[in-house]
């Protein structure tokens, strides 16, 4: 990996090769090869990060122009808080550079995993820009959750867009970029793919209900907030579905 570190400082280049942050990049790594055999990937588009336990200022991020389905560890990149590359054999893709440094630095999020996974991205292009807490059971665990970035101003190919964009979070989880796509954000990977993956299977069984012609079933709120309040106590659920994608995923 010698080509890597050309130019880079001692102390990036330790921090890239520490056993933890080794660990965090296998475990990005997987998470985006799990992503494209679910069905979450688009061409070589998107982009999932994770900022540095113990320095926020810096996080780790896919590269431009690889199938997620093709990651491994060596291929992230380490990215500062502008989005600018410190460590990595490839290159950054703007809008990742602008959203993720954004998220990360404004928003104060630790990962945030951007898709452009069919169902979420239908809801996008809907009036209400969102998913219906109240129907699956799948969709419970995102009540009061999510929030909506009504507005679609062409591609984040600035700071100033990336910046708007995690202004729109408004500290949620989950945020439904109007005609865009989703981004779901987590204090933990294992915890925010699990949420990437069950938001993208509740958004299916919500495009398919409604596609049906006949009306849907709600559940009353109060209920709904009960049922999420128990499948967040399942967390238990995430870290085993991820040890499960660790030992599979190829």
């Amino acid at each position: 990996m010698s080509e890597d570190f050309c130019a880079v400082s001692d102390s990036v280049a330790q921090i890239y090769l520490a056993p933890p942050i080794r660990r965090l990049r296998e475990q990005l790594a997987v998470a985006l090869r799990a992503a494209a055999m679910h069905g979450l990937a688009e061409g070589v588009c998107n982009h999932f990060s994770v900022a540095l336990p113990q320095d926020g200022d810096k996080f780790l991020l896919n590269p431009r122009g690889l199938m997620w389905q093709e990651i491994q560890a060596d291929d992230i990149l380490l990215v500062d808080g502008n989005g600018e590359k410190l460590v990595g054999r490839h290159s950054v893709e703007p809008s990742a550079m602008f959203i993720h440094a954004a998220m990360h630095r404004v928003a104060r999020k630790q990962v945030v995993l951007h898709s452009h996974a069919p169902f979420a991205t239908t809801l996008s292009l809907t009036e209400q820009c969102a998913l219906d807490t109240t129907l699956s059971q799948n969709a419970m665990r995102f009540h009061g959750r999510i929030s909506s970035d009504p507005l679609f101003n062409g591609l984040a190919l600035d700071h100033a867009e990336g910046q708007r964009i995690a202004g729109a979070t408004q500290g949620a989880d989950v945020v439904f970029l109007a005609n865009h796509g989703v981004i779901v954000c987590g204090d933990r990977l294992d915890y925010a793919y699990d949420d990437l993956y069950y938001l993208e299977r509740a958004c299916q069984l919500e495009v398919q209900a409604r596609a049906m012609g006949v009306p849907t079933r709600s559940v009353n709120v109060e209920l709904v907030a009960i049922t999420a309040a128990q499948l967040q106590g399942e967390r238990l659920q995430s870290e085993l579905f991820f040890q499960a994608l660790e030992r599979t995923v190829k």
